[in-house]
């Protein structure tokens, strides 16, 4: 039996999660990468494995409460925020949290001292399951029942335990991206408290399901096989830059903003150019709505908000590299001075 796991800092815990949350709202960022950026992940599962296990501490109740409390703040405060910076300015948002990611590589590599053949055969395992993630290619939209929103819940919660594996990701790959974050939107519940209950409720039992029962199976390997099993979060880690591939755009730019969508689907529905600038605070010419008619010719009101979500790669000019590489760097200084000052993580025991 191990010591008792060492007191968390209030403020170290409350802006783990405040990390955390924001993480989660971006499509290819993982909760648990950032929390084991900034030295908290051994932490965080030994303490969600004994509450899972109905035998929690008084510090892991402390702990994970402050955590908690970041991490809600974060959703309902960013939720529009970070929406919008991965929706139009990509570029910048990926960049940012792929030097966030690296910066704990340094710190974990030490966990694996120096790697034999089973901690290199699980390093290369982790970062093949990652990049094969990031190549898979988005799906078509599930139903929003209830049992499809608990199980994707379920699987989306890998994000808060293993790092790298990215929840809204997850959501995207299942077409219920922007239902879910929608709904965590304070305009969104403000309006319609009920409706959003009736998408985040399934979801939220899921995610607390599939936390409990991966917890437990990290927890259990970090005892079993410590070496091993940090060369396999080490893999995740590197492995979940892949799919954060920075230099994208939107397809169609218009169709980004609520109220462009909203306008689209007005004019093809017949309605007048001036009705809608009207409707929309808008001023859009007659030769821009033609346009309009001949791109989205056809096209459902489900079929643009498909279109929304496409993105396609630019070639980057040198002053595009240089910023990008100087916001990587940014992120990769503030995770890596984090990982630092923490103690070298310690498998915890029950």
């Amino acid at each position: 039996m191990s010591s008792a796991p060492e007191k968390v800092p209030a403020q170290q815990a409350v802006f783990g999660g405040v990390l955390m949350g924001l993480a989660n709202l971006v499509p290819g960022v993982s909760g648990g990468t950032l929390i084991l950026a900034v030295g908290l992940y051994d932490r965080f599962i030994g303490a969600i494995a004994r509450c899972s296990r109905l035998k929690p501490t008084h510090d892991d109740l402390r702990f994970l409460g402050l955590l908690g409390m970041g991490a809600v703040a974060a959703v309902l405060a960013l939720a529009g925020s970070a929406v919008y910076a991965v929706n139009l300015h990509r570029w910048a948002a990926y960049s940012v949290f792929i030097g966030l990611t690296l910066g704990s590589v340094p710190t974990l590599a030490r966990e694996v001292k120096r790697p034999k053949f089973a901690e290199a055969l699980a390093f290369l395992a982790g970062f093949a399951l990652l990049v094969g993630i990031a190549l898979a290619s988005e799906g078509n939209s599930l139903p929003e029942s209830v049992f499809v929103l608990f199980i994707v819940g379920a699987v989306a919660a890998s994000s808060m335990v293993l790092p790298g594996i990215s929840g809204s990701y997850v959501l995207v790959l299942c077409g219920l991206y922007d239902a879910i974050i929608g709904a965590l939107s304070p305009a969104v519940l403000s309006e319609d408290f009920m409706g959003s209950l009736v998408i985040l409720l399934p979801f939220g039992v899921g995610v607390v399901a599939g936390v409990g029962l991966l917890s437990n199976a990290i927890r259990s390997a970090l005892e079993r096989a410590p070496r091993v099993t940090h060369a396999l979060l080490l893999g995740l880690l590197v492995g979940s830059v892949v799919g954060l591939w920075p230099f994208q755009k939107p397809e169609h730019r218009f169709l980004v903003y609520d109220r462009g969508l909203a306008a689209v689907t007005d004019l093809l529905g017949g309605a007048a150019t001036s009705v809608v600038n009207d409707k929309y605070e808008l001023d859009l010419s007659e030769e821009l709505v033609a346009q309009f008619e001949v791109d989205f010719a056809g096209k459902s009101a489900e079929d643009l908000e498909d279109l929304s979500r496409e993105y396609v790669r630019f070639s980057p000019s040198t002053a595009d590299i240089l910023k990008a590489l100087g916001l990587c760097i940014l992120g990769f200084l503030f995770t890596s001075r984090l990982a630092r000052n923490q103690k070298p993580n310690a498998s915890e025991k029950a």
